[in-house]
């Protein structure tokens, strides 16, 4: 469906003529920005667009005025109760003062008459808008706002027009029976902390986030979600909220509500319908002005959306399912923390989870919830620990055992055991790349013979922003020397096959990147790379030996991403070369 022309003139036509956005999202955003009943400004911003920089010197050269230093002037001398803080709010602006029968206001977008007119209208005088960046304006009402009362916390936390924010469906996920007294306790002067909490919780959801930080700092206090890898910050709310905004996260997660001393865990099940439920996994941490919270969001559905999804290309895909069809042997991931290790691990587990097998797991912590798989969850204080329970799954008559994470030296010889005597064995290491993960093995204490005859695969990955396929568009003028720098003779791809596109940006996505992709290597152990580690050959020797047969290490594998459109040339240098 094509959205009809709209004329382009005043600033939207100066920020297309200054070339920092294409006319086409300026029209979307124009269109966007009419139906959300918000000024265009507010929603270049909001979605990052444009920086409110790049827009208000594009406005200051558009209607000859010049921008006016907000962030030099103390808020507390702009006049409070000439205009009401909620029509302020709505419409981003700051009255800066009275003279006469004339108020002179901060605002991003001096042709908003919708705003203008209402302030007016409410006011009784004449407005005379004075141009502002909008990251001072929102900054000047963050301010006002944390010298407001806390008898008004609705107001304060902003506006929240979701309904059945006081109702959402929501449980603690007690893991150790144990609940604190009066957890469940709550009264109606927390109504609002309740709301602002609930709304955070179903925006990181609708946005995808992977993460959510509650942060409190001396004067200040922001919420953060990390999305698509990349953290963003989505909320300020007033720094004197940080005690009850912890105390409600904690009452969520069965955590006591009186211990600010210790890092505390504890989980939260959110139900979004009959059969569709998001886990959150909660960690508070002990800080110099409060508790910073930290809610990681575990959605079931990732484990199940098949390797397709997943991003191996062919030749990766069909080597991990060659491993996971043999009857015994090791099966290794690799990765820093967030590269998606342990998706590629559910994604296997979820491909053998049949009626025939029985597959055990040792996990710190349980992160998604999976129908026929025997889950156990490590517990250091009473002994349970992965090598313990290793030692209980081999009395339990496993097919497939996973183990969370090998860290220590018992941990490894045990799963080798295990992967020697008729197991398949998953698991994960921390090493930047695959043939490392042999010598880091080798540097553990496990004997050479072992490693050699017990890994069948490695797997090392990253997870790399996807560009929006709606707004990407191709790097036309990338000079052909600088692609051969890049490495891109070097990927099997033939140079007039290679398009490299870069991001633009739109109202579908956040910064020309929606959603992200799996970055793979594959290393098949064969008998050539297998008589090396047995040589004691270094990580040096088993990459060589591996190249000649074919491997591709991560820096190719993200460079055939980028030629095929699927990330950017910046976003392939950021997860292996930067």
């Amino acid at each position: 469906m094509n959205m009809p022309q709209i004329a382009l003139h005043g600033l939207p036509k100066r920020l297309v003529d200054d070339q920092l956005i294409a006319a086409t999202v300026i029209e979307e955003a124009t269109a966007s920005a009419k139906t959300k009943k918000i000024s265009l400004v507010q929603y270049l911003c909001d979605k990052q667009l444009l920086s409110s920089h790049q827009i208000g010197e594009s406005a200051s050269k558009e209607f000859g005025i010049p921008l006016y230093a907000l962030d030099k002037h103390n808020p507390d001398y702009f006049p409070r109760d000439v205009v009401d803080s909620k029509l302020l709010k709505k419409h981003q602006a700051i009255p800066l003062m009275v003279r006469g029968k004339r108020l002179f206001l901060a605002i991003a977008d001096p042709t908003n008459q919708r705003a203008i007119t209402e302030i007016q209208f409410q006011a009784g005088v004449a407005v005379e808008p004075v141009l502002a960046l909008y990251s001072e304006i929102s900054e000047t009402l963050e301010k006002w706002q944390e010298g407001a009362s806390t008898s008004d916390i609705g107001q304060a936390l902003g506006t929240m027009d979701d309904v059945h924010l006081d109702d959402l469906d929501m449980e603690a996920v007690d893991e150790s029976a144990e609940s604190v007294d009066g957890a469940d306790s709550s009264g109606d002067d927390d109504a609002p902390i309740v709301r602002f909490v609930n709304k955070m919780l179903l925006d990181a959801i609708r946005l995808g986030a992977s993460d959510i930080h509650f942060e409190p700092y001396e004067k200040t206090y922001r919420v953060r979600f990390r999305v698509d890898g990349i953290l963003q910050e989505m909320s300020r709310p007033p720094a004197n909220l940080a005690p009850r905004l912890a105390a409600r996260l904690k009452v969520m997660s069965r955590m006591d509500i009186s211990e600010r001393r210790v890092p505390q865990d504890g989980r939260v099940k959110l139900k979004l319908s009959k059969d569709k439920a998001i886990d959150f996994r909660v960690n508070t941490l002990p800080l110099q002005f409060g508790e910073k919270i930290v809610l990681r969001i575990l959605d079931p559905g990732s484990a199940k959306m098949g390797i397709e999804a997943l991003g191996y290309e062919d030749d990766q895909k069909q080597l991990y399912m060659d491993a996971l069809a043999r009857p015994q042997g090791m099966i290794l991931v690799t990765g820093p923390t967030g590269s998606g290790k342990t998706v590629s691990l559910y994604t296997g587990l979820n491909i053998l989870n049949t009626t025939e097998r029985n597959i055990s797991t040792a996990e710190d912590p349980i992160e998604i919830n999976m129908e026929g798989i025997n889950q156990t969850q490590i517990n250091m204080r009473v002994g349970l620990s992965f090598a313990e329970a290793l030692r209980s799954f081999l009395r339990q008559d496993p097919d497939v055992v996973m183990v969370g994470e090998i860290r220590d030296l018992e941990t490894a010889e045990i799963s080798i055991k295990a992967a020697q005597t008729g197991h398949l064995v998953l698991s994960t290491l921390h090493t930047n790349s695959a043939p490392e993960t042999l010598t880091r093995l080798l540097n553990m204490g496990v004997p050479a013979f072992n490693v050699a005859t017990s890994v069948n695969l490695i797997i090392a990955q990253r997870l790399g922003r996807k560009l929006c396929s709606q707004c990407r568009q191709p790097f036309d003028d990338i000079p052909d020397n600088v692609l051969t720098e890049e490495g891109f003779d070097d990927i099997g791809i033939p140079r007039e096959q290679i398009t490299v596109y870069k991001p633009v940006g739109c109202t579908l996505c956040s910064n020309g990147y929606k959603g992200r992709v799996g970055v793979y290597e594959t290393l098949k152990i064969s008998p050539a790379i297998s008589r090396i580690i047995m040589q004691g050959g270094s990580s040096l020797d088993i990459l060589e030996a591996a190249i000649k047969e074919g491997f591709r290490p991560l820096r190719k594998s993200a460079l055939r991403k980028a030629a095929q459109g699927l990330i950017s040339i910046e976003e392939a240098n950021r997860i292996t070369k930067d």
